[in-house]
């Protein structure tokens, strides 16, 4: 099964949580014991797996933030988003999780994250399980 859904971001770097979108689906497929892969067709976005704490959300963005500052972006001089494309490399577009009797397996404070690094935007996630 393959389903997919919207996030609208507001900021130019941001942490979305789509958790209980992915379970949701995950729980709608009725798939019993596989895989469900959870991806971000964008190369100025990603998809990470964190704890939703907010002081640990702002953590991620100021080190992003810093791992490109300083740089003189050759694409900057088309298109004022290098950063962004080079931190969606780093992070990547995509998870895998398991599930295992119709829910995903994550770790205790493990959320799956949209990280908008070009926003605000509407982006499209891709679930299938």
């Amino acid at each position: 099964m393959i389903k997919e859904f919207e996030v609208l971001t507001k900021e130019r770097y941001e942490l979305i949580n789509i958790t209980n979108k992915v379970e949701r689906i995950v729980r709608e497929s009725k798939v019993r014991d596989g895989l469900c892969f959870v991806f971000a067709p964008h190369s100025t976005a990603g998809i990470v797996l964190t704890e939703d704490e907010s002081g640990l959300k702002n953590d991620w963005l100021a080190v992003l933030k810093k791992m490109v500052s300083g740089f003189d972006f050759f694409h900057n001089r088309i298109d004022n988003n290098a950063d962004s494309h080079i931190l969606s490399g780093l992070i990547g577009q995509e998870k895998t999780l398991v599930i295992e009797n119709n829910k995903l397996i994550r770790g205790t404070w493990q959320n799956i994250f949209l990280i908008e690094f070009d926003g605000p935007r509407t982006r499209k996630v891709i679930v299938k399980t």
